[in-house]
């Protein structure tokens, strides 16, 4: 067909928004082996907001017209079998263009995985209202029943306000999202501190949403509400979208919405165009308007005789219509305590059948069940048929590799009983070291199923690496009395400014311990006191303090092999003393020792010969011979090194070069480890000279800096930090 003959004519509603769905994807897409879900029919019929028999009438015009082409094709995500998908043609695109107006330009911006919007039926009133209130200051609390349309409207709204020139943060939480995680999907940056995340986030015209609250574990629950206090706080706008009851009532300073179902003319949009309407009225009214409800509904299916029975009619209609496949790939999401990519499915062979009847929650290429589904198809299980299934879960990821697997099969460990301290103290490191959050979470699940002590000090030591004082203080009061107990309460102490309790502690603890141990435990603290201050030259009074300590340190008790490493951190931390002290002859000798111990070639030889240079002065400066030195070396490195070697550089100018500054910027998204003292320390000084060079941010940067030095146990310096923040306001 030419397609000038149809340039005038007009196309029906229902056609012209499959269009202009189909007009998002280019042309290359006709060819593509690999297609998004967006041009499968679920993923079509999914994002126009009607069930999929819904487009075959207007599908099977349009094709006729040519204003369409469908073939089969891989689906991105969606396993392995291929599926049906749609295409527009040329004269598809030259009817939608003589058909759309154009539209309005957008002027906001959007932060975070918003979720893909869809067409709503029946809300347009609510819509307005709810948009109105955002933009007029009123945060609010949205909430209603599974699957009612709660993130569907968030959504639409946040539509209307990012046309209206207005800034949109987006997060979607889950069983391991933590207060971080959501400043992290906010913007795209991990901070641990909630009023520095709030500081950062909420600006004039930025609405801030968190969808998905009831998805929270009580481990992190919280967490989230301190920091919607915080935004609250600050007079910012949130929107928080929550399945009923919400995890933390309804927060002061939010209005809540409670969303019900759709009146019955806006129901029967949903419904087949087809359907009598008498039909249609009394299938909208069965299922009480519920939209998901009205979606998995399929012509001839029985309906509840209430309207308070949407639940049973999901078990007793939906569930049953599923093949042996279905249901196998079903309980398996089911089970799971994240959405899974279909790839990491072991059966995924129903993954079609559920994606067909609407019963999948897609985000990208990551998928799980509805969650009314969910909740339905985990409430059937007797309790001994759900251990039994999550015992062979669990058999299945101990099959596969890497941290997601480990924190996976440990949800499965768990639900089934089968949980025992010595896998735990094997992998929680690595769950951690990928998600501190998600370790979290198993580590709080075990200790309510076990009385086991390994497991409650790594509950209690992962609360204080990250910096949770409360949470850490509850699992440090169930353990037995000793020394183990007394050096984690000593931590403690020191995360709350209590310096002169944390003191008293560490010195009974000490005196229980063997002597290796006490040792280990000295030369720590040695190195934690040497970096509890801010970026400069060690104070005459810390330096004494810090001789004395390390003077008294008797190394006879530590094992042979373990001696160089404890007199390699020693005379670190005398080589830096005498440094800034100006004792030329104590610090060759102290390079002299720590080079025969770890070789000429070592990154932190490098590091003390380029602190040396930078600090002797020509004429009160750093000489530019010095300075070229560090710019070499730091373009020349990475990782750990690099950040360190940044830093030493910026504690020797008063003035920071745009090299520098950039060679800065340039570290902030390496990640560091919380469950290293030295690192934990380093982060908080990479956030304090955050401050220091983007002075536009610096009381946000510098208040997590303030976290982050807490976190570290440097009480010291985060009170000096506090000092200069209160000078700063």
């Amino acid at each position: 067909m030419n397609p000038c003959l149809c340039s005038h004519i007009v196309i029906p509603e229902a056609q012209r928004r499959i269009l202009a769905r189909l007009a998002q994807f280019g042309d290359e897409m006709q060819e593509a082996w690999d297609v998004p879900r967006d041009l499968s029919l679920p993923g079509l019929a999914e994002s126009l907001g009607v069930v999929r028999s819904a487009l075959h009438i207007p599908l099977s015009s349009m094709e006729e017209e040519n204003l369409i082409t469908t073939r089969t094709a891989h689906v991105i995500g969606g396993g392995s079998r291929r599926r049906t998908v749609v295409h527009i043609t040329e004269t598809g695109r030259q009817a939608l263009s003589d058909n759309v107006p154009e539209s309005a330009t957008r002027r906001g911006r959007s932060y975070g995985p918003l979720p893909d919007k869809s067409v709503l039926h029946g809300r347009d009133e609510t819509s307005e209202d709810l948009a109105a209130m955002l933009t007029g200051g009123t945060s609010v609390l949205l909430s209603g029943l599974p699957g009612v349309g709660k993130s569907s409207l968030a959504r639409e709204v946040t539509e209307h306000i990012i046309n209206s020139g207005w800034t949109v943060r987006w997060a979607s939480c889950s069983i391991d999202t933590d207060a971080s995680a959501i400043g992290e999907m906010w913007l795209g940056e991990s901070l641990s501190d909630a009023s520095a995340i709030a500081a950062s986030a909420a600006n004039q015209r930025t609405l801030l949403v968190i969808d998905e609250a009831q998805e929270l574990h009580p481990r992190h629950s919280v967490g989230v509400a301190q920091l919607i206090e915080h935004v609250i706080s600050r007079e910012s706008t949130i929107l928080v979208v929550v399945r009923s009851p919400s995890p933390f009532g309804v927060p002061e300073g939010l209005s809540e919405i409670i969303l019900d179902g759709l009146e019955s003319q806006h129901a029967i949009s949903i419904l087949p165009s087809d359907l009598d309407e008498k039909e249609a009225l009394n299938v909208a009214e069965k299922l009480a308007g519920h939209p998901l409800a009205l979606h998995l509904w399929s012509p001839g299916e029985t309906l509840p005789e209430r309207v308070e029975a949407v639940q049973e009619f999901v078990e007793s209609t939906v569930m049953r219509r599923l093949s042996e496949g279905g249901m196998s790939t079903l309980d398996e999401l089911c089970l799971s305590p994240t959405p899974l990519e279909i790839e990491e499915l072991f059966d995924e062979s129903g993954t079609l059948e559920l994606d067909e009847a609407a019963i999948l929650r897609w985000m990208g290429t990551i998928a799980e069940p509805h969650h009314l589904i969910r909740n339905v198809r985990r409430g059937s299980w007797p309790p001994d048929e759900a251990k039994s299934m999550h015992s062979k879960a669990a058999g299945l990821w101990a099959t596969r590799g890497g941290a997601r697997a480990r924190r996976i099969q440990g949800h499965h460990m768990i639900n089934a009983g089968e949980m025992d301290a010595d896998w735990m103290s094997e992998n929680i490191g690595d769950i951690a070291n990928q998600d501190s959050a998600a370790a979290a979470v198993v580590l709080e699940q075990a200790v309510e199923i076990t009385d086991s002590e390994p497991v409650r000090e790594a509950a209690a030591d992962l609360a204080l690496d990250r910096g949770e004082v409360s949470i850490a203080e509850n699992h440090i009061s169930e353990l037995r009395p000793g020394a183990s107990s007394k050096m984690r309460s000593a931590r403690v102490a020191r995360m709350r400014g209590d310096t002169e309790t944390a003191l008293e502690l560490e010195s009974s603890a000490m005196s229980e311990m063997a002597p290796d141990e006490r040792a280990k435990a000295t030369i720590s603290t040695l190195v934690r006191l040497h970096d509890d201050r801010l970026p400069g030259r060690v104070p005459e009074s810390l330096s004494s303090e810090l001789i004395l300590l390390a003077d008294s340190i008797d190394l006879s008790g530590l094992p042979e092999s373990q001696r160089a490493a404890g007199n390699l951190s020693i005379e670190l931390v005398r080589h830096s003393i005498a440094l800034d002290s100006g004792d030329l002859a104590e610090a060759a000798r102290a390079r002299t020792l720590i080079e025969s111990s770890i070789g000429e070639d070592d990154n932190a030889i490098a590091l003390l010969d380029l602190r040396s240079s930078l600090s002797s002065l020509t004429e009160g400066s750093t000489s530019p011979e010095a300075i070229n030195a560090a710019r070499k070396a730091i373009e020349s490195c990475e990782g750990i090194y690099r950040i360190r070697l940044i830093h030493v550089t910026l504690e020797s100018m008063d003035e920071y070069p745009d090299w520098l500054v950039e060679a800065h910027s340039s570290i902030i998204e390496f990640r560091l480890r919380d469950d290293l003292p030295m690192q934990r320390r380093l982060c908080a000084q990479r956030w304090y000279w955050r401050g220091v060079l983007e002075p536009s941010n610096r009381l946000s940067h510098w208040n997590e800096a303030v976290s982050r030095f807490r976190m570290a146990e440097c009480s010291s310096a985060a009170i000096q930090l506090i000092s200069k923040i209160a000078r700063e306001i």
